[in-house]
């Protein structure tokens, strides 16, 4: 595909503007509102540098990328523009709607006369590929034909393909005032609503997203239909579909209904999706006993399927969420997208309870789960995230992290949905309320709601200091802000004057602010040291080490000749920090004392036999007691060295080399 050759600027129908992704109606029963449009604005600091990349670099880079993989070609040809075969996956047209929603959400914050052609020239091309009858999917109208619709919904993807289309859509009429693509929303969501729900066919797509999609559709619409098949999708799942068609439900989210679920099970960003979805339903709804049940579902994944990072999905087979508490550091999957949907869908639970715990959530999964998948420099990309690379790994397919990060993958679900979060992000940051504001991420910027408006200014996450000016009040109001549940010594003042302030809850000001008042909060970021449940085997024995939001790791690149696999870590020792601004877009590194053995035995097996009560030769690794070994050697003592961890967010971005999360402890 080529581009628009003419200088002459495009102007969309109405001002761009920075938009939300989730606008629950004035009915809806939430404890918390977004922001309106462009009232949210991250404007420096370590995020606005990440958005910068985000959308100079890879939105822009997308178009040439989807069109090298045959994305475009698929819908030319289902337009009857061009003759030829569907490339690519059964759900291609997915990324194109997921890189339109970020096209839409990088030009309301920042406006460019470049993206507002290639969202109009996609967007005409996704209209000609759109059947007379409502009917879009590219790889399907050209595999099947009509008589090929809906027929293996499990793995089809049809509907995921309809989800992200209403969100694209949705995107750009809050952000470009661009209607055309929302056309093509209503005509595909009206075919659907003609095909599904109560009294006609009751089958559910394999991979959900498409409840998300069609509520915001609602919401921005105000057509009632399309809440009412979001429900009814929620609804007709665990009632026996998939595994009536010979398919593993435990995979497609269908083993058990949404209301009776206990816990995420299956594939990982289905299950997500699903539970971001329902809660959509239920805040629409005000259906308390929904809203209830994914809570305990959110809670139970917290608790027992998440890898410290907050990485979602414990094993490569199926992409799928483990058994309780079983999370391998060097076999986590946690995938790129399942972390996206783990914000959105504790963004969702935040706006409907209010509650801190879903804040400290997606600060968590932002950065050390979202995060770690895409370069410093932002156009390559991990679709896996393992806390663990062994010394001497080799990728063995496309998604291995021992290839380092890439430009694209053969499935290309992750690219498209980090650029679209990126894009959105400022909308993340602050709710409101009864005419007060919230505060639950921190970055420089302004926020704006009825009662009054804020400057924020922080070099957070390095720096725990985070300075709020009023730059305009229409009288009382209260500020809440998130103090992290990490925080254990945090000092708030408002023109100096103390104010209580406790971690794992907001801590309210309320009163009648004046311009130039200012709040400071200083959060305590002293480097904290984790241990696992023991339930969690794979990590048992070891520790993980945080400082402020973010979780470190060891990598080899900066313990030379130091094997990261043998690496302990002495906790008698104090952790301390350097500031290094010449190191990874600049950073504050983790100094601690560790030791590594002098030799390994090299046998032929590799267990050993221990006495009986002897618990100490357990934790050792000598070469006593191994087959082979020399009997009369002395074990050797391990020796000293220094161990330097990085932001975990950070590794591989000065090549793939080893890594780790879980250090043992000496």
């Amino acid at each position: 595909m080529t581009t628009s050759s003419s200088s002459a600027p495009i102007l969309a129908p109405g001002e761009p503007r920075r938009a939300q992704p989730v606008v629950p109606t004035g009915t809806a029963r939430t404890a918390l509102r977004p922001l309106d449009a462009g009232a949210a604005r991250i404007d420096g600091g370590f995020w606005a540098l990440r958005q910068e990349r985000n959308g100079a670099a890879a939105v822009r880079e997308a178009y040439d990328l989807l069109e090298k993989a045959g994305n475009f070609a698929n819908l030319r040809i289902a337009a009857g523009l061009e003759e030829g075969q569907a490339r690519g996956p059964i759900f291609m047209d997915s990324d194109i709607y997921k890189w339109l929603e970020a096209v839409a959400f990088e030009y309301g914050r920042v406006p460019a006369d470049d993206l507002l052609r290639l969202q109009r020239e996609v967007t005409d091309l996704v209209a000609r590929a759109q059947a007379d009858d409502g009917y879009l999917d590219s790889v399907q109208q050209i595999l099947g034909g009509v008589e090929g619709r809906y027929t293996d919904l499990p793995w089809s993807h049809e509907m995921y393909c309809a989800g992200h289309l209403f969100q694209a859509a949705v995107a750009q009429v809050r952000a470009t005032s661009d209607t055309a693509l929302l056309d093509v929303a209503v005509r595909l969501a009206d075919h659907l609503d003609a095909t599904f729900g109560p009294g006609k066919r009751q089958d559910v797509d394999g991979h959900p997203v498409v409840e998300m999609g069609l509520v915001e559709l609602a919401r921005e619409t105000g057509e009632r239909r399309y809440l009412d098949l979001a429900a009814h999708f929620v609804e007709a799942r665990g009632r026996g579909y998939t595994a009536g068609l010979g398919k593993e439900s435990t995979y497609f989210s269908d083993r058990v209904p949404v209301r009776e679920a206990v816990t995420v099970e299956g594939h990982a960003v289905r299950a997500v999706y699903l539970g971001a979805g329902a809660t959509d339903v239920a805040i629409e709804r005000g259906d308390a006993d929904l809203l209830g049940a994914v809570e305990g579902q959110f809670a139970a994944m917290m608790s027992s399927k998440a890898f410290i990072t907050g990485g979602l999905g414990a094993r490569w087979d199926f992409e799928a969420f483990g058994d309780p508490y079983e999370l391998p550091g060097d076999r986590g999957y946690a995938e790129s997208c399942a972390a996206i949907g783990g914000v959105q869908w504790a963004w969702r639970l935040l706006l409907a309870t209010g509650k801190p715990v879903y804040a400290d959530a997606i600060e968590r999964f932002l950065f050390n789960a979202f995060l770690p998948g895409v370069s410093l420099r932002g156009t390559e990309y991990f679709y896996v995230n393992p806390l663990q690379l062994r010394e001497g790994a080799h990728a063995d397919e496309n998604r291995s992290p021992a290839h380092g990060r890439r430009g694209w993958f053969d499935c290309a679900c992750c690219p498209p949905n980090i650029m679209r979060t990126f894009a959105s992000l400022d909308a993340y940051l602050a709710t409101t309320r009864e005419g007060g504001l919230q505060l639950h991420q921190f970055a420089p910027g302004t926020f704006d709601f009825a009662g009054g408006a804020v400057r924020v200014e922080t070099d957070y996450p390095w720096s725990g200091s985070v300075g709020i000016e009023v730059t305009r009040s229409e009288g009382a109001w209260s500020l809440d802000l998130r103090i992290p549940a990490w925080s254990d010594e945090t000092r708030l003042a408002v023109n100096g004057e103390a104010v209580d302030a406790a971690p794992g809850t907001y801590a309210r000001i309320t009163r009648d602010f004046r311009v130039g008042d200012i709040i400071r909060l200083d959060l305590d970021l002293t480097p904290r040291v984790y241990a696992a449940d023991a339930r969690i085997d794979a990590s048992r024995g070891a520790v993980a080490v945080e400082r402020g939001p973010l979780v470190y790791a060891l990598e080899s690149h900066d313990s030379p000749g130091v094997t990261i696999d043998d690496a302990t870590i002495d906790l008698a020792g104090a952790i301390t920090e350097t500031e290094r601004p010449d190191l990874l877009d600049g950073i504050v590194t983790l100094e601690a004392a560790g030791r590594v053995p002098s030799a390994h035995a090299e046998t032929a097996w590799p267990y050993r036999r221990v006495r009986a009560g002897d618990a100490a030769a357990v934790r050792t690794d000598e070469g006593v007691g191994y087959a082979g070994a020399d009997p009369e050697r002395a074990p050797e003592a391990p020796a000293p060295v220094p161990l330097t961890l990085v932001p975990y967010y950070a590794w591989a971005n000065r090549g793939a080399g080893s890594m780790r999360v879980w250090i043992p402890v000496d």
